[in-house]
């Protein structure tokens, strides 16, 4: 492997998955990596490990810098299976090095790879390791994105290493920011945030706030997924304030529809033309057609979502069920929702979708629009004025 150096002493030592398309329900078109990383001084630490089908190279990789059984720390920034899975390995290659992680991260480790990790130290923020010239802290960050996460942060090096703040899934041969398509690498690092880490907003911006009130300087940002940040590690930082704080919205619309026998398609386009007759940019995305992880990534900058489906059964059509269940988890702020659909012998998706919405939490507009069978021209015309209306409340 070639030799990844952050600054001296601190090298990169993971591995990159070219192959991985589906990360639990997330879409990866461009891959991923899983990132570790190794200090060396006069004590060694591992931060992080990676998925467990790439421990061998993994281990490779620490071998072109130190034997493991000279590895004294283990660091355990977020126990997800994508970071850890291969803890279990890399411990019984190293076992004189001791291992740390937040309570929840013990107990965590514990559940997962049994009771030889009662032996896990546990740290909290502000607590130092030492390695020589270079020492480690530590930053609680629980829920972003899970309740044993943190950030280890070398002081001397100002290096922040976040774990699966401010990643992206992209496989590269590059591993710095300065090295890659920047339009890519944003293109990413929105997907990511929007598919993963949106539901915490509020505690991102608290994080952020916490973190520039220490008065850290920041020279990298290493995170455990993708591009590491060396050029310009603000830029990811102040790009999640602004998606945090709506400061990207736009004038748009996201229409988002699914279809049986074509009604609602024809209804969703009129709806589309009415909205972009108002000067509003508008994307029209059809599920099952469309992932979810675009779908989501398109509203993060939108002011409203408009949703269609056909009734069946009573109800809204699966697809549309998926896609809300799926949204109401992310749960995206600031976005006014509105539904339309069609129906044969009686109604019920519009209905349903409403208070599935709001069930979430999601900011559902009443009344929707529900047209009976294929809509007539007249009908189509109302479909438009609908949209128009949206657009002129988007505007407004």
């Amino acid at each position: 492997m070639t030799k990844v150096t952050l600054k001296d002493g601190v090298n990169w030592v993971g591995v990159v998955d070219w192959n991985i398309r589906d990360f639990h329900g997330y879409i990866t078109y461009r891959g991923s990596t899983y990132n570790a990383y190794l200090i060396q001084d006069q004590k060694t630490a591992l931060v992080d490990t990676v998925k467990a089908p790439f421990a061998n190279e993994l281990v490779e990789h620490i071998k072109e810098h130190t034997p493991l059984e000279k590895i004294d720390y283990i660091i355990v920034n977020h126990v997800e299976m994508d970071h850890s899975s291969s803890l279990p390995i890399i411990a019984k290659l190293a076992p004189q090095a001791k291992i740390y992680s937040t309570a929840r991260g013990k107990e965590e480790l514990i559940k997962h790879f049994g009771a030889e990790f009662e032996r896990v130290e546990i740290v909290k923020s502000g607590d130092k390791i030492e390695l020589g010239k270079k020492t480690l802290t530590f930053l609680e960050a629980p829920m972003l994105h899970w309740p044993d996460s943190m950030f280890t942060y070398i002081i001397e090096d100002k290096i922040l290493l976040p774990n699966d703040a401010f990643g992206q899934h992209l496989a590269s041969s590059a591993r710095f920011d300065d090295e890659v398509d920047q339009n890519v690498l944003m293109e990413e690092a929105v997907t990511y945030y929007a598919n993963i880490l949106m539901p915490f907003t509020p505690l991102i911006v608290k994080k952020i706030q916490e973190v520039v009130a220490m008065k850290l300087p920041i020279d990298i940002i290493a995170p455990s997924h993708g591009i590491i940040w060396r050029k310009d590690p603000m830029k990811i930082v102040n790009a999640y304030l602004d998606w945090c704080t709506g400061k990207t919205i736009k004038n748009k619309a996201v229409v988002v529809f699914d279809t049986m026998w074509g009604s609602t398609d024809k209804m969703a386009r009129a709806i589309e033309e009415g909205i972009a007759s108002q000067g509003v940019e508008v994307k029209l995305l059809k599920l099952r057609c469309t992932d979810n992880t675009d779908i989501v990534t398109e509203i993060v900058d939108a002011k409203a979502v408009v949703v269609g489906s056909p009734t069946l059964n009573n109800g809204m059509f699966p697809s549309l069920g998926s896609f809300l269940t799926y949204e109401g988890g992310l749960k995206p702020k600031g976005k006014a929702w509105y539904f339309f659909g069609s129906y044969g012998w009686g109604g019920g998706a519009v209905r349903n979708m409403i208070k599935m919405s709001k069930d979430f939490g999601l900011e559902a507009q009443e009344p929707g629009l529900e047209l009976k069978w294929v809509p007539t021209a007249e009908e189509l015309k109302k479909c438009f004025e609908w949209g128009q209306m949206i657009g002129q409340k988007i505007k407004a």
